[in-house]
C-alpha cells in the first residue's frame, strides 16, 4: 500500500531540492554583489581597508541575528568577484555550488583552468565539501592533465543526494536556521558518540564545539571536536579519521593547534593539545599532539590527566562496530 505514495515523497524531495538551490543561488548573487561593491569602492579610493571592518561591525551591531558577514568573509567576497569577473562563462557554475565549495576552489586553485575543472567536478558529482577538499589536496586536476585524460573521464555520474550538496553552513546562517547534520553519515555519527564518551570521562572536560571552524587566510577548516580541560587549563582538539593512520594526519592536527593557539587560546591558558583517533578495518591508533614549547614536567602532567590511549582505542573499536556492524 505504501508504494502508492512514493510519488508524493519524490515530489516533496524535488521541491525541497529546488528551494535550497534557489536560496543558494541568491546567496551567491548577494556575495558577488557585495564583493563587486567593495572592490569598486576600494579601486576608486572611496574606501580604505579599515572600512570593511567597520562595515562588519555595523552589520553585527544593527542586525546581530545576521550571520556570515564578518570582515574576513567580506574580503573573500571581494576576492571571489575579482577572481571571476573577467570569466563570465563560469557565472552559472559558480551559482550551482555552495559558498564553501566556491571558497575551497577560488582560494586554493592557482589557474582559471584548474578552477573550472573543480567547478564542473563539484557540480556534476555533487561532492560534499570534505570530498572536494580531498580531491584538491590529492591534485586530481594535475593528475588528470598529466595523464592526458579528458575532463569528462574525471566527472562521474553522481549517485549522491543533491540536497546534501547545498546543506552549507553559510546558507543556513543566511536564513538564520540551525546548521543541519546528515545523521546517516558515518563520520558525523562517530564524532557525536565520541563527544559523549569524552564528556562521560569526567567533569574536567567542557564541550566547546563540533566541527569547530578555524579560519586561516582565505580557507576554513573544521575540527571534529573541541573541548576545554579545566584541570590542564587548555583547549583539547580531537580529530577522528575513518581510515588508516598516516603521518600527514598528525601534521594536519598540529596545523589546527597552531591556529587554536594563535586565534582562540586566551593569554592565561596553556598551549592546546591534540588527540588523533584513527580506525581502519585492522587497527585503532591514538596519538597525542603536544606543543614543543612544553616542559617535560608539563608534558608529564598533560599525559596524566588525558584519557588513557588504550581506553580510547577500545572505545574507538566499539564505536566502529556499532556504526558499521563490523565484528
Amino acid at each position: 500500500m505504501e508504494n502508492r505514495f512514493t510519488d508524493i515523497i519524490e515530489l516533496i524531495k524535488q521541491s525541497r531540492t529546488k528551494s535550497i538551490k534557489a536560496v543558494n543561488t541568491e546567496l551567491i548573487n548577494l556575495y558577488w554583489a557585495i564583493g563587486e561593491h567593495i572592490s569598486k569602492k576600494i579601486e576608486q579610493s572611496e574606501w580604505g581597508d579599515s572600512v570593511v571592518t567597520e562595515l562588519a561591525n555595523f552589520i553585527k551591531k544593527q542586525e546581530p541575528e545576521i550571520k556570515g558577514f564578518s570582515d574576513k568573509n567580506m574580503w573573500r567576497m571581494k576576492q571571489f568577484y575579482e577572481t571571476y569577473v573577467d570569466f563570465p562563462k563560469l557565472s552559472t557554475l559558480l551559482r550551482e555550488i555552495s559558498w564553501s565549495h566556491n571558497l575551497a576552489i577560488f582560494s586554493r586553485c592557482k589557474t582559471i583552468e584548474e578552477r573550472e575543472f573543480y567547478l564542473k567536478l563539484a557540480k556534476q558529482d555533487n561532492y560534499s565539501y570534505r570530498e572536494l577538499d580531498r580531491q584538491i589536496s590529492a591534485s586530481l586536476f594535475e593528475r588528470t592533465m598529466i595523464g592526458n585524460s579528458k575532463l569528462s573521464a574525471a566527472l562521474r555520474e553522481s549517485k549522491h543526494d543533491l540536497t546534501n550538496t547545498f546543506k552549507d553552513r553559510y546558507v543556513f546562517e543566511f536564513l538564520n536556521l540551525p546548521d543541519p547534520h546528515n545523521e546517516s553519515d558515518l563520520q558525523h555519527g562517530l564524532v557525536g558518540q565520541m563527544k559523549n564518551f569524552i564528556l562521560e570521562l569526567g567533569k574536567d572536560f567542557l564541550f566547546i564545539g563540533e566541527e569547530y571552524k578555524l579560519t586561516v587566510g582565505n580557507s576554513d577548516f573544521y575540527l571534529d571536536l573541541l573541548f576545554y580541560h579545566r584541570g590542564l587549563q587548555c583547549l583539547v582538539a580531537f580529530e577522528l579519521k575513518a581510515d588508516k593512520f598516516k603521518p600527514e594526519h598528525l601534521g594536519q592536527l598540529n596545523f589546527y593547534l597552531e591556529a587554536l593557539d594563535r586565534d582562540v587560546r586566551k593569554p592565561n591558558e596553556n598551549p592546546s593539545i591534540g588527540v588523533l583517533l584513527c580506525k581502519d578495518k585492522d587497527s585503532e591508533v591514538v596519538e597525542y599532539s603536544l606543543s614543543r614549547s612544553l616542559s617535560p614536567t608539563m608534558i608529564s602532567e598533560y599525559k596524566t590527566q588525558l584519557p588513557d590511549k588504550k581506553l580510547l582505542q577500545q572505545k574507538l573499536h566499539e564505536l566502529f562496530e556499532n556504526e558499521t556492524g563490523e565484528k
